[in-house]
């Protein structure tokens, strides 16, 4: 097996423990001749080579990716590691209040605007999941 495929093959393993298999399985089913470079790249070093580094761990990645995610506008990918991190693994997963520290903080280093949309986002996640009424 070559580097790229070992590395193509640990980074899906950080995927999926990350994002989850229904994820994961989701993205694969929708390769096509002009995605699946990127989906292969980005398998290989944002979940090998960063998601596989061992220094902060998933809870902390988890809490710097939400934060991006705000700090850059990137909201359906906030959702989904919204979602990743209510539904992840016992010792990464994020409780709701977490969350909503990290929603409150952008408040202040994103902005009010930012928040508030983020709010929206994750009530919605909140009661889709059974987790607010």
């Amino acid at each position: 097996m070559s580097d790229r495929e070992t590395d193509y093959q640990d980074g899906m393993k950080n995927r999926r423990r990350v994002l989850g298999d229904a994820w994961v399985d989701k993205a694969s089913a929708n390769l096509h001749a002009y995605n699946a470079e990127f989906q292969n790249l980005i398998s290989r070093y944002a979940w090998n080579e960063i998601w596989g580094r061992p220094a902060l761990g998933d809870r902390t990645r988890r809490f710097m990716v939400l934060s991006m995610m705000l700090g850059t506008h990137a909201y359906e990918e906030f959702a989904m590691h919204v979602r990743a991190a209510l539904d992840g693994a016992p010792d990464s997963r994020l409780t709701p209040d977490e969350i909503k520290e990290v929603i409150l903080q952008s408040a202040i280093y994103c902005g009010v605007p930012v928040a508030n949309h983020a709010f929206g986002i994750f009530t919605g996640i909140l009661r889709e999941k059974g987790l607010l009424e």
